[in-house]
């Protein structure tokens, strides 16, 4: 029992489904995740000045296709762990564990939602469409056995954490079809994701156990087994150390303006560690970060500065970079 006194959802014998709770589980609400693809359109534009004849509809349709893809994965992953959302205290309400949902229906679900998202996909362009099928399969490595990457400890996060470069990767295709992110940059979001799912799991551990539920988390996911509060921060902040020395090496690389940017992303990281650790916290529910105004104002200082920085040059700071040694006066 929680410490509420309440059973698991599971326990109790669900009625059907409506069209409403099939909906439900394709969580539209969670499109505002994919604020992290405009970053790859800023970038792939500030970068490489692709030609914007048609741009405007390619990022509308590529948006359109992302927000179908990320359902049809979120129909797998609601479905896939209905038993096991039921021994959460918040994800116990979902709809997929207070109904009773058909397997037919619901597959055919993820069916018409990946075809949707893939069809729309071939209309953007070959790189967009080939990163599609990648964010897709993505889905099916984290949720469907034999892998089911969600439960291994660490390898969770990080291939969660995927996503990030994934649609970093669909925003930069969506006007540059001629090459991809720099690798440097790829890695520094993979490790920025890292970081915000770990943080997630911390907010999670630490909420969950301080009502002594231990047993219970850890039925609801296998990983937390392993997991301890101590080794959660510890891992957060080797994400944020491996995601900013990458950021580093891209800024560094490709446009050295974009180093001025590097303290307004320590802020927004800062944030976000700051609210993981509160209780009750919205990162454990990421598509809810816009209700906080502290981690609002980091993440529109962030993106205005690189907004700014990709547009503005500053000649002075090729200068400062430059190798400089004083010499030693040895009389």
């Amino acid at each position: 029992m929680y410490a509420d006194g309440c059973e698991p959802a599971a326990a109790i014998s669900p009625p059907r489904a409506s069209l409403k709770e099939y909906l439900a589980i394709a969580r539209f609400d969670h499109a505002t995740k994919h604020v992290f693809i405009l970053p790859g359109v800023i970038v792939a534009y500030a970068l490489r000045e692709p030609p914007l004849d048609h741009a405007a509809g390619a990022i509308a349709v590529g948006f359109l296709s992302a927000v179908a893809i990320a359902s049809a994965n979120y129909v797998l992953n609601e479905w896939l762990d209905r038993e096991f959302d039921a021994f959460h205290p918040t994800k116990r309400t979902r709809s997929a564990v207070l109904s009773s949902l058909s397997p037919h229906l619901v597959y055919l679900q993820y069916f018409l939602f990946a075809s949707v998202g893939l069809l729309l996909a071939t209309t953007v362009g070959t790189s967009f469409f080939y990163t599609s099928v990648i964010f897709l399969i993505s889905g099916l490595t984290y949720n469907v056995k034999p892998l089911r990457s969600k439960d291994l400890p660490y390898l969770d996060v990080i291939s969660e954490s995927v996503n990030n470069p994934i649609r970093l990767t669909l925003g930069w295709t969506m006007i540059d079809h001629a090459a991809l992110p720099p690798s440097s940059l790829l890695l520094g979001y993979w490790a920025a994701g890292a970081f915000l799912m770990g943080a997630k799991r911390l907010s999670e551990y630490r909420d969950i156990t301080s009502s002594g539920n231990v047993d219970l988390l850890q039925r609801y996911r296998r990983s937390f087994r392993f997991y301890t509060a101590e080794n959660l921060t510890v891992s957060c902040f080797l994400y944020a150390m491996m995601a900013a020395f990458f950021i580093a090496v891209f800024l560094t690389k490709y446009r050295l303006e974009y180093i001025l940017a590097l303290p307004f992303l320590a802020i927004l990281f800062a944030s976000y560690l700051w609210l993981s650790l509160l209780k009750n916290s919205i990162a454990q529910r990421p598509e809810r970060m816009f209700r906080s105004r502290r981690l609002m104002a980091s993440l529109i200082l962030a993106v205005m500065a690189i907004f700014i920085l990709s547009f503005v040059d500053l000649p002075w700071l090729y200068d400062l970079s430059a190798p400089s040694f004083k010499p030693v006066d040895m009389q």
